[in-house]
């Protein structure tokens, strides 16, 4: 498995994730969407030849991955409509994951293309 690291703002979105996905929906769909983003960070990490979708307006070599893209890998019961994506570079065999974030955002306006990837 490809090494991932997560940055500050992309703990900060997951935790925020899964405090609405548990408020909304409750215990048994947290830990589901949570098992879809681990999975969806180790596709990502695995992924060298299809490394979802190029992303050149948000930064050199950033791409997006949409956790639909691996929805039917975690065991158990689905996430039947995914709606957030992974917001990754790769750094040398790191795969860095900057932001989690809705499929409904402007991407652009939630990623600095000239910030660092702390």
């Amino acid at each position: 498995m490809t090494a991932y690291r997560l940055t500050h703002a992309a703990q900060t979105d997951i935790a925020a994730i899964l405090a609405w996905s548990h408020e909304l929906f409750g215990a048994d769909a947290r830990r589901r969407y949570e098992r879809l983003i681990a999975t969806g960070i180790r596709d990502a990490a695995a992924s060298k030849d299809a490394p979802g979708t190029p992303r050149p307006d948000l930064g050199d070599g950033v791409f997006a991955w949409h956790l639909a893209r691996s929805r039917t890998h975690p065991r158990g019961r689905r996430v039947r409509n995914p709606r957030h994506f992974l917001i990754c570079r790769r750094e040398g065999d790191l795969l860095v994951v900057g932001r989690v974030l809705h499929d409904a955002m402007d991407l652009s306006q939630h990623v600095d293309p000239g910030g660092t990837w702390e």
